[in-house]
């Protein structure tokens, strides 16, 4: 298997610290081989490892494949950072506070941009659909400036520049408002998209049946452009939860923040990365699992 191969190349640098002390001639002998015949049997041994391990995959069914490669690679990681120079008892203590603060932080700070940039995204792609000239102005240039714009030169934007117009925004307002301002800029393409997408014959039913175009747009063309629009805004939602680490540059106590100012303390810098990294992961798959579920349901409402 991959993990095979792993140990193989970590025995190559010698045991890790976290493998149990084992008796065993073999592997005494193994370190003391010359270095060519030892780098021969590693690479042997791993693509002999790797055949097989495809071999014995195709004979499984789907779902056991794709959780056992999860498995495999995911004790590849684990085996790998297992190499590192950590101290597990400083990420004992610490990781109750990097989830308490940071993740919290991040997971508010995402939600009240993402539920934002929503509304400015369906405002946007609206104006961008309608006949009004005026609104189609305005939306095509909030989109083309807030996506030509980095994210973090917003944020400094935002908060440096309001108080030069005598409006002292908190770090936290100004990490919301430019996430909002720039996710919003790019889900309007995804709304636009999505309702674009509704064939015209629902809309001259739509029409036919006396609906209004508050009523039409609401009842009948949104539900069905979620289909659409869900799957794009979710992988959204989970970049910005990303990139809500740049509002740390504000001084925002988010996740990023919190386990760089914790490693330092101590300079414990990788163990407090690795552990947000970690937390990031977990969200994601969180979010990833949710998303699912929503398109799952839009996906039975049609059929």
């Amino acid at each position: 298997m991959i993990v095979v191969v792993a140990v193989s190349a970590m025995l190559s640098h010698g045991a890790p610290q976290w493998l149990p002390a084992v008796d065993l001639p073999w592997f005494a002998k193994f370190g003391d081989m010359p270095g060519g015949l030892h780098k021969t049997l590693v690479f042997a041994g791993g693509v002999v490892t790797l055949t097989a391990n495809g071999y014995l995959l195709t004979r499984l069914p789907s779902r056991a494949q794709i959780g056992i490669v999860w498995c495999e690679l995911l004790l590849l990681l684990v085996g790998l950072l297992s190499t590192f120079d950590l101290s597990f008892e400083f990420i004992h203590r610490k990781i109750g506070y990097l989830i308490t603060q940071g993740a919290t932080t991040t997971l508010f700070v995402s939600a009240i941009s993402i539920a934002i940039a929503f509304v400015l995204a369906l405002i946007g792609a609206l104006a961008k659909l309608s006949s009004n000239s005026i609104a189609v102005g305005i939306a095509t240039f909030y989109t083309s400036l807030f996506r030509g714009l980095p994210l973090l030169m917003q944020i400094f934007i935002l908060y440096l520049g309001l108080p030069q117009l005598g409006y002292v925004v908190d770090p936290i307002p100004a990490g919301v408002a430019a996430l909002s301002l720039c996710y919003g800029a790019y889900m309007t393409e995804i709304f636009r998209a999505g309702i674009q997408s509704i064939p015209h014959g629902q809309w001259n039913a739509a029409r036919a049946l006396g609906f209004t175009p508050n009523q039409m747009m609401r009842l009948i063309i949104l539900p069905q452009a979620m289909r659409v629009i869900i799957p794009p805004t979710g992988n959204q939602f989970i970049a910005m939860l990303k990139d809500s680490s740049l509002v740390s540059v504000v001084g925002v106590w988010e996740l990023t923040y919190v386990a760089t100012t914790e490693g330092q303390k101590e300079f414990r810098h990788m163990e407090m990365l690795i552990s947000a990294a970690v937390v990031y992961w977990v969200m994601s798959l969180v979010l990833e699992l949710v998303q699912s579920r929503i398109e799952w349901r839009f996906r039975k409402a049609v059929r």
